[in-house]
């Protein structure tokens, strides 16, 4: 049966598979929909415990085979719905989803809800958790800075078994080599919002990471004599991101032109990579079929729209951000799964995307601040961003 299906599934034109999928999803989010209205009415009946469960979450667990997380998102999403139906449709819609109903359920009330649902529609899990931290507000989190256990000792080797007959010669052999210790296990980052523009963020370093941020601490008592971690944590990064944009994009107040590049280079100049950096304001300038730009800013790599292997010149028209899987796709499109280098050719974007202007749909000219990262009016110097481009080897 799954062969099948996969079978079928591959029969599909790109237009007939997407529309299948589309379809799919939604009658999904209309299922889900009718399923937590469900179980709610049996919660309000108390029909898991006629049955023998003992509670509703076993009852989901055991009798309809969600998992654990399953289980807690429906039933939190069902006792919200029964207290506000609205809920029910935003679900069978997409507005929303069952984690920002979990999210949200225990604050809302009879005059909030709606204004609260509707501000949580189409945000995913980190804007909802903001918009908790609105309607609950945490004090700051105090700094803290504590060791973590030493890793755990070995096991002990097993022990060699004793020989099969007394008559049987001993054999000397060298012990096993002991396993190295268990190290402790390292808490994940956190980055948790506490209250409207406050986060509480948590993390592991080594010793020397340690050393610095108290020397850093000494070293700056003049200008913040609390010693204040996240002041410290502020100015060390406006430095770091100054520093990533002369790295990365020759980033300087008076930017001037350099040497020119031959004709048929692969080198990109500088003020060629500040100004793509400046229009493309630092994510992927990739956009799609219906028109969506991608929101990726991270492994960006600088993209020839007419590819060099075909006489594309590293120019400000002709260079454009991508991610690294954008800029993957492109190649694999252009030049086909090997990338064979084709005597001739056309842009990618001219067949396969929306082409854009100069300047990508939704963009600008604009800089980056180091100190307040932010984008504002145009100055002398680019932006910078610390999901710096590069030149991948990928790079059509």
């Amino acid at each position: 049966m799954p062969n099948d299906i996969l079978a079928s599934v591959r029969r599909l034109s790109d237009a007939e598979l997407v529309a299948r999928l589309k379809s799919l999803a939604a009658r999904e989010r209309e299922t889900t929909a009718e399923l937590v209205a469900h179980v709610a009415e049996l919660d309000a009946r108390d029909l898991h415990l006629r049955a023998g469960y003992g509670s509703l979450f076993v009852y989901c667990r055991d009798a309809l085979h969600l998992s654990e997380h399953e289980a807690y998102n429906r039933i939190e999403a069902a006792r919200a719905a029964r207290r506000f139906p609205v809920i029910l449709e935003m679900l069978a819609e997409g507005s929303v989803n069952l984690t920002t109903v979990r999210l949200l359920a225990r604050h809302l009330t009879a005059d909030n809800h709606r204004r609260v649902l509707e501000a949580a529609r189409g945000k995913r899990k980190t804007e909802v958790e903001e918009i908790v931290a609105g309607l609950w507000p945490q004090p700051d989190a105090p700094p803290l800075v504590r060791k973590l256990p030493a890793p755990r000792p070995a096991p002990p080797a097993p022990a060699l078994p004793p020989p099969s007959s007394p008559l049987a010669a001993p054999v000397s052999a060298a012990p096993p080599p002991l396993p190295p210790p268990v190290p402790a296990p390292v808490p994940p980052p956190t980055v948790a919002p506490l209250s409207p523009d406050r986060y509480k963020v948590q993390f592991t370093i080594g010793a020397q990471t340690l050393e610095k941020l108290r020397l850093a601490k000494d070293m700056l008592r003049h200008a913040i004599p609390s010693g204040d971690e996240a002041a410290i944590l502020d100015r060390a990064l406006t430095v770091l991101l100054a520093e990533l944009a002369k790295k990365k994009f020759a980033a300087t107040e008076n930017p001037h032109p350099g040497p020119k590049t031959a004709p048929g280079s692969r080198h990109i100049p500088a003020e060629v990579r500040r100004a793509v950096w400046q229009r493309d304001l630092g994510r992927c300038a990739f956009v799609g079929t219906d028109g969506r730009r991608c929101t990726e800013r991270v492994f960006l790599e600088f993209h020839h729209v007419e590819p060099y292997a075909v006489g594309g010149e590293a120019t400000i028209g002709n260079v454009q951000l991508r991610c690294r899987r954008h800029n993957g796709y492109e190649a694999r499109v252009f030049f086909g799964r090997e990338h064979p280098r084709p005597a001739t050719g056309n842009s990618v974007r001219n067949e396969f995307a929306v082409t854009p202007s100069t300047t990508p749909a939704g963009s600008s000219s604009a800089r980056f601040d180091p100190g307040g990262t932010r984008c504002g009016p145009p100055r002398a110097g680019p932006a910078a961003d610390t999901s710096a481009p590069r030149r991948g080897g990928g790079e059509p």
